[in-house]
């Protein structure tokens, strides 16, 4: 009798450690959406706990991307945003808020605090914006702060113009990349001011920075590296230079890149991508004009693609017009938009999904040394 009581224990016991294994094997989905050179990513933690970051363009634009935000939502299975983290009051960043918030409910908004860049055209969005958090929950994020998100460690290292001074676990080391460096001379505007992001599930890292820019990922990598590393770099700038003093010492296995097709992946941003030792992939959202053929990606990782192709596609980058002519209307993308869909597990494994193509790559961890 004693013996089949203590099999019965065991058989229960072993049950519910492969519920539980099972349980804390689920991944991590992360959805990077075509707002047409603006930003959306929508990140559901293990226990189904989403996070949004950005919400696309305003104006013509917000329907569109609203539609495209709720597409890899219900993808998802998300029936509210427990968190939305508005980087910076960018109308390419916070323009379609409104409009999303018609369709889905939303607990928590997170910024970066006041707005450094008052105008005629953001202030109406800024006004809904205040009508929205007044009804829910409003943190104003600082460095170094945690958002409780259930099954990830994520990290606020930067925002309101400030960023981490305390590096993270087992980060510190001395960044050989900073000595080149010359600061951009201005004034900061409200790329400076970007909610930036590091998220950790299990062995997994990402970040994510908004428009921080040089300045500030100066500010932030030197004169140590206070982030460590990274296994996959949703850029920053959608695709705009990111330098060489961010990327590097973080040794991404691939990134991936918001860009509009004359928006982004500009000769002088893609060389550093393509110097970076160990970064297999880039995956960009659109084919960049500014690029042409000669620095772009393999279509395989091209997400999308524009209303009517053109017959050829050009192998120089664009040339830009000299000052004062401005450029023609850009290519029209107003049909289906595709996203990449991102499922990282806890050993630090992470598959990166074209759902254009159904194209999918999977990154494995290096061996230890």
């Amino acid at each position: 009798m004693r013996t089949t009581i203590l099999s019965l224990l065991t058989v229960v016991f072993s049950a519910w450690m492969a519920v539980a294994q099972s349980r804390s094997a689920k991944t991590l989905n992360i959805y990077v959406i075509d707002v047409e050179g603006g930003n959306a990513v929508l990140f559901v933690g293990p226990s189904g706990e989403s996070v949004l970051v950005d919400t696309g363009n305003g104006g013509d634009g917000a329907v569109r991307d609203a539609g495209r935000i709720m597409a890899a939502v219900r993808d998802a299975g998300v029936h509210e945003i427990e968190h939305l983290i508005i980087t910076h009051y960018h109308n390419d960043h916070i323009g379609g808020l409104a409009e999303l918030a018609s369709h889905i409910p939303i607990k928590e908004f997170i910024d970066h605090g006041q707005n450094v860049q008052p105008n005629a055209n953001i202030d109406p969005v800024l006004q809904q914006y205040a009508e929205l958090y007044a009804k829910a929950k409003h943190t104003v994020a600082k460095p170094g702060d945690k958002i409780p998100v259930v099954g990830l460690d994520w990290r606020i290292v930067a925002a309101g113009g400030a960023v981490l001074k305390t590096p993270l676990p087992g980060a510190g080391r001395p960044n050989p990349y900073c000595a080149s460096f010359k600061a951009a001379d201005g004034a900061k505007t409200e790329d400076d001011e970007s909610v930036g992001s590091y998220i950790t599930f299990g062995k997994f890292r990402t970040m994510i920075l908004g428009d921080l820019t040089t300045n500030r990922q100066f500010d932030l990598m030197c004169p140590n590296n206070r982030l460590g590393s990274i296994d996959l770099d949703i850029l920053a700038r959608h695709g705009n230079v990111n330098l060489d003093l961010l990327l590097y010492p973080l040794h991404p296995r691939a990134a991936i890149m918001n860009n509009g097709t004359r928006k982004g992946g500009q000769p002088e941003a893609m060389k550093v991508l393509f110097d970076s030792l160990g970064l297999a992939d880039v995956w960009q959202m659109h084919f960049s004009l500014l690029s042409g053929q000669e620095y772009t990606v393999p279509g395989l990782f091209i997400a999308n693609q524009v209303d009517e192709p053109p017959a050829t596609v050009p192998v120089a980058p664009l040339v830009p017009p000299a000052p004062g002519r401005p450029l023609p209307p850009p290519p029209e993308h107003n049909g289906t938009a595709y996203y990449f869909k991102v499922l990282a597990q806890p050993d630090g494994t992470f598959t990166v999904t074209n759902t254009r193509n159904g194209f999918s790559k999977t990154y494995r961890p290096a061996p230890a040394i």
